[in-house]
C-alpha cells in the first residue's frame, strides 16, 4: 500500500508511477519531488537510520502538497501506509513545487510542539533498532547484574526485531503510565516477526534480554511474578479464572509485549544440555561460567550469630534463613564460602542439592513420570534447532508440545497414544524456529528455562552490553546510594 500510494503522488508530481517501484532510482525521484539534496540518500541506505530517513520524507511530501497542519503531519508519520495512498488516489489536493512556495509562519507552541515530536520519534527509533535502556528488578542474576543496576541493551548485536504491535504508548512497554493494568498498546496492526541482519548470532553464556516465554497469558494480581500455568497447577483453573481478589483478570499478551527477563544463554540451537550436581555440561563437556554464580548453602555455626558487618563485607544480599540456634541458608559465591569457612565461629558450610532422581513436578516438562528431574540434576535435553526434525512420541511429547503448539501456532492433538498436528496423525517434527536455553547465574534464586523450558528466538530482544549506573535500593543518596564501583561496567 506505500508503493502504491507512492506511484500516485509520482504521477501527481509528473513522474511516472512506475518509478515508484523501481529499488533505489524511487527514492532518487522522491529526492527530487521534495527538493532535498542527493546527499541524504547516504542515510536512506544506512539500515535503521532509513526508517526515521523515509518518516522525515513523507512529511516533507504532505508540504509539497499543501497537508502542513501538524494533525495530518503526525497521521501520516503514524500511519504512512494509509495516508500516503489516500494523498496519492482519493484527495484532491495538487503538487505545488516545493521552491515556490511561502515559507510558513510557525507559532512557538508548533516550534515546541513538532520539536518534542521529532524527539520522541527519534527516541523511539533509537530504543527499537540500536540500544534501550532497562533495570534489573530481581536476584537472578546477582552477582552478575543486581538489584538497581541500570543497562544498556543493543539491539543491533543480534539484529533489531522489527515491532510486532506498532501501534504503542511512547516510552511505555505493555501498561500505561500511572495506571495499573491499562494496555499502552493497540493490536489492530499485528506484524509477523522479523529480524534484521545483526553482527552475530547468540552464543554460549551471552548475557540476553528476552519476552518472558510463559507471560503470552497471565494474572493482572501476580503479572509475572507467578507463571500462569504454575497457578493452574497449583490451584485449578476455575479458581484462577474466578476468584478476582486473588487472581485479577486474566489477560493475554502479545510476544513483544511480555515482560523482559534477563537471563544467561547456557545453550544454543543443536547443543545437549545437562546438569549434574549443579554443574552444567553442554554437549558432554562442563560449561565455563564467565558470571559469578551463586547457591544455597546451609551453614551452622558453633551457636554464635555471625556478625551482619562480615556477611556486608562479603556482599551476601539474598535473604538469609534462620532456624534452630545457629543454623543459617545462605546464598552464597564461591569466594564468600570461602571466606565463611575461615571465620573461627563457623562449623561447616555444606552445599544444599537436590538429588539426581528426585524428581520436582515444578520443573519443566512438568512429567515427572517420564523426567525424574530437578534444579541440580536436570537432563540430558537437546536444544531444537530451525530445519532439524527429530522423531515424537508419547515419551518425550513434553517437551515439544508447547514449541509445536504455541510458539509454531501448529493444532496439536494427543488422543490416546496418538500425535495430531494439524489434523494428521505424526511421529517426527521438523522445527521452524531456533530456540535458546536460559538460567540466571544466581542459581538457587532464579525463574528460568528450568521452570518454563525453551526461549524462542522470536523472543529474544537484545545484549545486555553495558551496566551505566548503579544503585542500592536499601541506601540513600547521602549514605552509598550509588555504587560506584559497579557503575560503568561491562556485562560478561
Amino acid at each position: 500500500m506505500f508503493f502504491a500510494g507512492l506511484w500516485a503522488i509520482f504521477e501527481k508530481s509528473n513522474y511516472k508511477g512506475w518509478m515508484s517501484i523501481v529499488p533505489l532510482y524511487n527514492f532518487y525521484i522522491w529526492l527530487k519531488i521534495i527538493k532535498k539534496p542527493l546527499w541524504w540518500f547516504i542515510f536512506i541506505l544506512t539500515p535503521f537510520i532509513n526508517i526515521f530517513m523515509i518518516l522525515l520524507m513523507v512529511v516533507e511530501t504532505l508540504n509539497c502538497f499543501g497537508k502542513r497542519g501538524l494533525g495530518a503531519q503526525t497521521l501520516a508519520v503514524l500511519f504512512p501506509f494509509f495516508y500516503l495512498p489516500w494523498l496519492g488516489f482519493f484527495s484532491n489536493v495538487k503538487y505545488q513545487d516545493p521552491d515556490k512556495q511561502k515559507p510558513v509562519q510557525k507559532s512557538v507552541a508548533r516550534e515546541w510542539l513538532e520539536a518534542i515530536i521529532f524527539a520522541v520519534i527519534a527516541a523511539t527509533v533509537i530504543r527499537t533498532f540500536f540500544i534501550e535502556a532497562y533495570t534489573i528488578p530481581s536476584s537472578s542474576m546477582e552477582k552478575t547484574l543486581l538489584i538497581g543496576d541500570f543497562l544498556f541493551v543493543s539491539k543491533v548485536t543480534y539484529g533489531p526485531r522489527v515491532p510486532m504491535t506498532p501501534l504503542s504508548f511512547p516510552f511505555a512497554h505493555h501498561t500505561l503510565p500511572l495506571t495499573q493494568n491499562t494496555k499502552s498498546y493497540l493490536e489492530w496492526i499485528s506484524l509477523p516477526y522479523y529480524r534484521f541482519p545483526g553482527i552475530r548470532s547468540i552464543k554460549n553464556n551471552d548475557v540476553v534480554v528476552f519476552n518472558y516465554p510463559d507471560g503470552d497469558t497471565l494474572s493482572t494480581k501476580f503479572q509475572s511474578n507467578a507463571s500462569y500455568y504454575a497457578l493452574i497447577k497449583e490451584y485449578g483453573r476455575e479458581r484462577v479464572w474466578h476468584d478476582k481478589n486473588n487472581f485479577g483478570d486474566i489477560i493475554a499478551r502479545p510476544v513483544d509485549k511480555r515482560e523482559n527477563f534477563v537471563k544467561r544463554c547456557v545453550a544454543i540451537p543443536g547443543d545437549t544440555l545437562e546438569i549434574i550436581d549443579r554443574v552444567v555440561y553442554i554437549n558432554g563437556k562442563p560449561a565455563p561460567n564467565p558470571g559469578i554464580l551463586q547457591f544455597k548453602y546451609h551453614v551452622t555455626t558453633n551457636g554464635t550469630r555471625i556478625n551482619p558487618k562480615i556477611i556486608e563485607k562479603l556482599d551476601i544480599t539474598d535473604e538469609i534463613y534462620t532456624f534452630n540456634l545457629g543454623e543459617y541458608i545462605m546464598t552464597l559465591t564461591e569466594n564468600s564460602v570461602k571466606e565463611l569457612k575461615k571465620l573461627p565461629n563457623v562449623l561447616e558450610v555444606t552445599p544444599i542439592i537436590d538429588r539426581k532422581g528426585e524428581a520436582d513436578p515444578r520443573i519443566f516438562p512438568f512429567d515427572i513420570a517420564n523426567f525424574k528431574w530437578n534444579v541440580d540434576n536436570y537432563g540430558p535435553l537437546w536444544i531444537p534447532k530451525a530445519g532439524t526434525t527429530i522423531p515424537i512420541n508419547m515419551s518425550n511429547i513434553s517437551l515439544y508440545q508447547r514449541i509445536i503448539d504455541v510458539y509454531e501456532d501448529n493444532d496439536l492433538k494427543i488422543k490416546g497414544d496418538k500425535i495430531f498436528i494439524n489434523g494428521k496423525e505424526s511421529n517426527t517434527y521438523t522445527f521452524k524456529m531456533d530456540y535458546y536455553w536460559l538460567m540466571g547465574d544466581n542459581r538457587h534464586n532464579s525463574a528460568d528455562s528450568r521452570y518454563w523450558g525453551f526461549v524462542p528466538i522470536d523472543h529474544v530482544v537484545g545484549n545486555a552490553v553495558f551496566v551505566w549506573l548503579s544503585l542500592d535500593k536499601n541506601k540513600n543518596l547521602f549514605n552509598g546510594k550509588i555504587r560506584w564501583n559497579k557503575t560503568f561496567r561491562v556485562v560478561h
